[in-house]
Parts: structure tokens; C-alpha cells; sequence
């Protein structure tokens, strides 16, 4: 069985452009019920963002922590098991301010752990989860380039440099432009989406 693990980060609820895309990505990754999805809807249940007990625990050598310390790293723990556990992953996500949304980047500073999913080294970072795919579809309102008004896009770079930072460089990001320039924009965006090719699909049961 394919585990996908699919973090949701619009906030628009059913209206959101992101979320439709990512129905059509898994309908077209499963459909007979052997495709495993762990749904983190990083919007509608958000995450809070580290405090100082769990930046604080989260520095401390493991062997050095009591219950408080791993009280307070916790939920980190449970993001980075989702993770770890999905062969694959899937973010449906807007694009707020050029950059990912606030929900998204709790997340990612959930994860993101010094001697848990990376360590120091004299060379700069180093990740310790085992790679795997991971999609990033994301909407925005206006286009990227090459039309009057374009915008920079500093989502993508980012979103690929720090998953790398944790191991993971199997990243492609699907991005969906002009979906507030009216209905036959955002549709014909909707139905470009494909899954890319030689992406993990489900597994037929035993």
C-alpha cells in the first residue's frame, strides 16, 4: 500500500483553488482504496507556531531531556512520523506575499529540527530523512512572468531548499497562474493538472 501524506494550506475551505487541484492529483494517484492519505489540513486544524519551550528542548541533547522537554517537542514528533512514514507527499498550498503562507511555515518549523531531520556540519546542513517525492501545487492570482504585472515567485526556490535540508530533493512544484483573472482562467488551470509521470500511484492489495 502507497502512503501519501497531503498537507492542505489555503484557508479558503472548499472555495480554494489549491484544494480542487489536489482532489484531481488524488483521484488520479488512487481509486480503488489501496492509496493510504494522511490529511494534515495545516488551515482549518492550524499549528502552532514553536515556542520557546519546544526551540528550547528541541537544542537540548536527547539524552539531557525530561518530560517537560519532550512534552513540548510532541507534536513536532508527530509531523516528522507523518513524514517519515508517507512515501510520497502532497502540498496543495496559495501563494501568500510572493512566499508560502504562515500554516505552511509553522509546519515546516515543526519539522525542520537540528540532530532530528538535519544536523550541522562544517559544509552547511545536512539531512537525515531518506528522500522522497514530494508536489507542491500552488495557486496564485497573477501571473509569474513574461506579462504585465508579474510577480516574483520566492515559494518555489524556498520550498525546494529546505526540503533538501532535511534530505528530501525529489521536490517539483506545479504552479497554477491567473486564477483570479476570472472563471476561464482558473478552469483551464484546474484542467491542466496532472500528475507528473513516474510519480508513486497505489499498489494493488495482496
Amino acid at each position: 500500500m502507497t502512503t501519501l501524506l497531503h498537507l492542505s494550506a489555503s484557508s479558503r475551505g472548499d472555495a480554494s483553488n489549491s484544494r480542487q487541484a489536489a482532489a484531481r492529483l488524488l483521484g488520479q494517484i488512487g481509486g480503488t482504496g489501496s492509496l493510504r492519505v494522511i490529511e494534515r489540513d495545516l488551515a482549518r486544524q492550524p499549528l502552532p507556531h514553536p515556542d520557546r519551550a519546544t526551540v528550547e528542548a528541541s537544542l537540548m541533547p536527547p539524552a539531557q531531556r525530561g518530560p517537560a522537554e519532550h512534552a513540548a517537542l510532541a507534536l513536532s514528533e508527530t509531523l516528522i512520523a507523518e513524514l517519515e512514514s508517507a512515501d510520497a507527499v502532497l502540498i496543495s498550498t496559495p501563494m501568500h506575499n510572493f512566499t508560502v503562507p504562515s500554516a505552511l511555515k509553522a509546519w515546516i518549523d515543526l519539522v525542520v529540527r537540528p540532530n532530528r531531520t538535519f544536523r550541522n556540519t562544517p559544509a552547511g546542513k545536512v539531512g537525515m530523512l531518506a528522500d522522497r517525492p514530494v508536489l507542491a501545487v500552488v495557486s496564485c492570482g497573477g501571473p509569474f512572468r513574461d506579462s504585465p504585472g508579474s510577480q516574483q515567485d520566492f515559494l518555489t526556490p524556498y520550498l525546494k531548499y529546505v526540503f533538501a535540508a532535511i534530505g528530501i530533493t525529489q521536490v517539483e512544484v506545479m504552479r497554477m497562474e491567473r486564477m483570479n483573472w476570472g472563471p476561464d482562467f482558473a478552469q483551464m488551470a484546474l484542467d491542466s493538472v496532472r500528475v507528473p509521470a513516474g510519480w508513486p500511484r497505489e499498489t494493488a492489495s495482496a
